[in-house]
């Protein structure tokens, strides 16, 4: 018996539970998966707690890898042994499943399931956003938040070998001592420094090009403060709540700014995009460019305890849980 995480209704982590299911054949177009490794992102949370609406009962996770024990019908290049990761996928959280064959990837030697559970879709938010929502150019100066989790370690040291200076907003000494081992020239503590004048500060007045937001509502203000003139505000999360609305009007005396909204599905939704996308994280793993740091590892038994950790900014890095 395959064991799995459910939900029968939204709200607190204490809605998942784990519960014991048998699991079918892979159908057609579909590869079956013994997951040694499964990837904590905040879209989980996002979908348990209902920011996100789901239709329950529901089964939850986006990511995770391990080894393809059976190939259903119509698929090409899997066999039964490979080693596989994929993201965006819902059910992620279960020791065994089905996944369609078009959203998984083969792990390349060198990396681990583990690392790779960690890193794909954490990975590919960063490639996306440093490379295709705004393409960070050397010597710019980026306003990254959130920079001691999973996505802003990898974007501090991503944007570093992009030639960016990097500035990463945290919390606590501790958090911005790390942040400056991930490869930001600056980390700034939200709880004691007005980020935004220090922002000013350290571009000289100007601001930055490019502010990456995954705050949402709580830093708004400030991400709007941080901007240089022709300036892209970048919000890619609502840890605190959905951003208020834009008016053009704030936009124009903000200094002619720019603002959007983007999400990884749309980015990695063609398959052609999906592999540009995961290449480029593996590659950049490799070649020595980024490191994933998994500093928490769980039982999936404990999916809750990992939540309420996660949702109180508890965690830096990575967090997996091993089934």
């Amino acid at each position: 018996m395959a064991q799995r995480i459910i939900m029968n209704e939204t709200g607190a982590p204490d809605v998942m539970q784990i519960e014991e299911f048998d699991l079918p054949s892979p159908g057609e177009g579909e590869v079956q998966i013994r997951q040694t490794a499964i990837g904590l992102n905040y879209m989980d949370v996002y979908q348990r707690s209902g920011y996100y609406p789901m239709k329950v009962p529901s089964p939850l996770g986006l990511e995770a890898a391990g080894e393809i024990t059976a190939v259903g019908a119509g698929v090409d290049g899997f066999a039964v042994g490979d080693h596989v990761v994929y993201g965006g996928v819902l059910g992620a959280y279960a020791t065994a499943r089905n996944a369609p064959a078009a959203r998984v990837l083969k792990i390349p030697d060198g990396i681990s399931d583990e690392t790779a559970s960690a890193a794909l879709m954490k990975g590919m938010t960063v490639e996306y956003l440093l490379e295709r929502t705004y393409k960070v150019q050397p010597g710019d100066q980026v306003l990254f938040y959130a920079a001691s989790g999973g996505v802003g370690q990898i974007a501090g040291q991503w944007g570093k070998h992009l030639g960016a200076e990097m500035i990463g907003v945290t919390s606590g000494p501790e958090n911005c001592a790390a942040a400056l081992d991930q490869g930001y020239a600056y980390a700034i503590d939200r709880k004691t420094t007005d980020i935004a004048a220090r922002v000013k500060e350290i571009t000289g007045g100007a601001g930055v090009p490019v502010v990456y937001d995954s705050i949402g509502k709580a830093t708004f203000e400030t991400s709007m403060a941080s901007l240089a003139t022709y300036g892209l505000f970048v919000s890619f999360g609502a840890t605190t709540g959905e951003a208020p609305a834009v008016s053009p009007s704030a936009l124009q005396h903000g200094g002619s700014l720019y603002f959007t909204r983007p999400t990884l599905a749309n980015y990695v939704g063609p398959r052609s995009d999906l592999e540009h996308s995961a290449r480029r994280v593996f590659d950049m793993i490799l070649g020595g460019h980024v490191t994933i740091n998994i500093n928490q590892r769980r039982p999936l038994a404990e999916v809750a305890a990992a939540h309420t950790e996660l949702e109180a900014g508890a965690t830096t890095g990575s967090t997996i849980f091993l089934p």
